[in-house]
């Protein structure tokens, strides 16, 4: 399994960036699917995750009403949408998969993730 992120880049405080995410899973519809973001000196943190089905996603709290996760299953792709975009999101943003048995479930924590793709640097200035 590979992961191909792409879209960060440098940005001012309320632009948008949409990142996209190529992943070689197979059938992607039994993949969940996710987006962690990691700072300089911390943790990798959870970010929002989506569902094998495509209609069950998780965010956390900050990013709940700004960001939106979505995956097209025919194109093997999971998006993240990052609207009014704050300087304590610059982040590397990586994007994970992991097998699922059911289509309906999320995988919210690092450690549930077994597939990482190489990060995307995502800068937002003030």
């Amino acid at each position: 399994v590979q992961l191909q992120a792409s879209g960060g880049g440098l940005v001012q405080a309320g632009d948008s960036l949409r990142l996209s995410c190529a992943a070689s899973v197979r059938p992607s519809s039994h993949y969940a699917l996710g987006w962690f973001r990691q700072a300089p000196g911390k943790e990798r943190d959870f970010v929002a995750s989506i569902s094998g089905s495509g209609d069950l996603t998780d965010y956390e709290d900050s990013v709940k009403g700004r960001f939106t996760i979505s995956r097209d299953n025919a194109k093997n792709t999971v998006y993240l949408q990052m609207n009014s975009l704050k300087p304590e999101d610059t982040a590397v943003y990586y994007c994970a998969a992991s097998f699922t048995s059911s289509t309906r479930v999320r995988v919210t924590t690092t450690r549930g993730y077994k597939y990482w793709g190489q990060g995307t640097q995502v800068t937002v200035s003030s």
